[in-house]
């Protein structure tokens, strides 16, 4: 766990200068609603050009056309790169929307309803069809302040981890 906070540290000095690819993940069990809630952090450029790619046309993040194609473009991509399972079953996860700050963007999921994870599955493959040196960070919050956390990249895009 120690090395993970070095990482973490020693990625913090290199945001300013962004010439890593990598996102960040969030996910919590919301015990009121029984449902998983997921925030992803995820530099803008970084997946302009992946949108680009997977829907095959040319997209502005920044300023679309057509703000409501671009947030079912947006849906398309996260649920076709996102996959979770909690205690081996698939969980369905929904688009809720996102906001830009900075040179990156937040973008919140949740799932159905499910029950309380023993273990979860993550399959995380955010941008690494793009980029080789794609690194995805998921932290998992059971029921604990502190997470459990995982790095996910090309070649090891899916991680479990216990509750």
């Amino acid at each position: 766990m120690q090395q993970f906070y070095l990482y973490m540290i020693s990625l913090g000095w290199l945001v300013f200068a962004h010439p890593f690819h990598i996102s960040l993940t969030e996910i919590k069990w919301n015990t009121e609603t029984e449902q998983l809630e997921i925030s992803q952090k995820i530099f803008w450029d970084d997946l302009e050009i992946a949108l680009s790619g997977y829907h095959d046309e040319s997209i502005d993040f920044l300023n679309p056309a057509n703000k409501e194609k671009l947030n079912k473009q947006i849906e398309s991509y996260l649920r076709a790169q996102n996959e979770i399972w909690i205690d081996d079953k698939s969980v369905e996860i929904n688009f809720l929307g996102y906001e830009i700050e900075d040179d990156a963007a937040w973008f919140y999921l949740e799932s159905e309803k499910v029950k309380e994870p023993t273990s979860i599955t993550i399959k995380n493959s955010l941008l690494t069809e793009d980029f080789s040196d794609q690194k995805n960070v998921i932290q998992v919050y059971f029921k604990t302040k502190s997470p459990k956390s995982i790095i996910l990249g090309k070649g090891s895009e899916t991680g479990k981890l216990d509750n």
